[in-house]
């Protein structure tokens, strides 16, 4: 057995972080339908047994995926609504804020068009719904009103026509949507 195996098999962790990583970095470049047991074991370095130790599944793998980029985009979120003076809609600002110009999620980041594949998958969208209603139920005494909730839906209606249309910039016309919807989060009422 290889020096390298060795050691990465006493650390999982770091196994665990490898698979991750890999499998990140096919699927930005061959899309999430590139990302294969063998493909990912490869390029980590592991057995495709190794892979297996850690996720049961090619698709536990692309579940773990998705939940450490929620991961990522929680991490943006709190930072945001940490540095945030006022609490009223300071949930929502961040949301509004990562969809539209996030490092996890942003429509910059090739994770934005990746992402697609929640709206396909089941076990992936499950993941997005449990997310998203723990973020709001945690932030339900600050963002809890319906003009907010609207502001939210049209951050996601600007994520979905980003991605949906090939755009690999954000337009001055998205721009303006989003300073707009920022506005609105500190409008009375909201």
């Amino acid at each position: 057995m290889p020096a390298s195996a060795y050691t990465r098999a006493k650390q999982p962790e770091q196994v665990r972080r490898a698979l991750l990583d890999h499998a990140a970095a096919i699927a930005m470049d061959h899309g999430v339908s590139g990302v294969t047991v063998q493909a990912v074991a490869a390029a980590a370095g592991v057995t495709k047994g190794g892979l297996f130790h850690h996720f049961g599944s090619k698709q536990a793998l692309i579940e773990g995926l998705f939940a450490d980029l929620l991961g990522r985009v929680d991490a943006e979120i709190d930072a945001a609504i940490e540095a945030d003076p006022k609490p009223r809609g300071s949930f929502t600002r961040a949301y509004v804020n990562a969809v539209f110009t996030g490092k996890a999620f942003g429509f910059a980041t090739p994770w934005a068009a990746l992402s697609m594949v929640v709206v396909t998958d089941p076990s992936l969208r499950q993941l997005w719904n449990d997310w998203i209603k723990a973020r709001l139920k945690r932030h339900r005494a600050t963002d809890a009103t319906p003009e907010l909730h609207v502001v939210r839906l049209a951050a996601d209606g600007a994520w979905l026509t980003f991605v949906t249309t090939g755009q690999t910039r954000m337009s001055a016309e998205l721009r303006a949507v989003h300073d707009r919807l920022i506005a609105q989060t500190y409008r009375r009422g909201s």
